[in-house]
C-alpha cells in the first residue's frame, strides 16, 4: 500500500534538528517526510576507524549509507578489501562492513538518506 504525503514540508539545513560533533567532523540531522537527511562533514584527517571507532566500539562501520556528494573526495575500503574514491556529484550505496577516510586538503561533505539515523544514533 503506498503512502501519501498530506502536505509539502520544506526543511533547512541550516535549522537542523540535531547537530552531532565528532572529532574532524559534524552531522547535522532533519526530519522531514519520514525521512531523515543527514549532512556531514568531515574535515582532512577524518578517518572512521580514528576518528569514530572508540565511540561506536564496533569494528567497522555497520551503517548502511546511501549518500550524495556534495564537496570533497572519501574513500571507501570494504571488509573484503575492495575500495572506491568518491567525489562531487557522485552517489554512493555503501552496505555495512566499512571504513572511510577523507583524502587530501579538502573536506567532504555529503548527504545521506539511510545510514544518518543509526550513525547519529551510536553517537549519543
Amino acid at each position: 500500500m503506498k503512502t501519501l504525503l498530506e502536505a509539502m514540508e520544506k526543511r533547512s539545513m541550516s535549522s537542523a534538528d540535531e547537530v552531532r560533533a565528532f572529532p574532524k567532523g559534524k552531522l547535522e540531522i532533519i526530519h522531514a517526510g519520514g525521512i531523515t537527511f543527514g549532512r556531514a562533514t568531515l574535515e582532512p584527517g577524518w578517518k572512521w576507524s580514528e576518528c569514530l571507532k572508540p565511540f561506536v566500539k564496533t569494528e567497522n562501520c555497520e551503517a548502511q549509507h546511501t549518500q550524495y556528494h556534495v564537496w570533497g573526495r572519501l574513500m571507501v575500503r570494504m571488509d573484503d578489501g575492495t575500495e572506491q574514491l568518491f567525489g562531487p556529484g557522485d552517489v554512493a550505496v555503501i552496505p555495512p562492513g566499512h571504513d572511510s577516510w577523507v583524502v587530501g586538503n579538502e573536506p567532504v561533505i555529503v548527504i545521506d538518506v539511510t545510514g544518518m539515523t543509526y550513525f547519529a544514533d551510536l553517537l549519543e
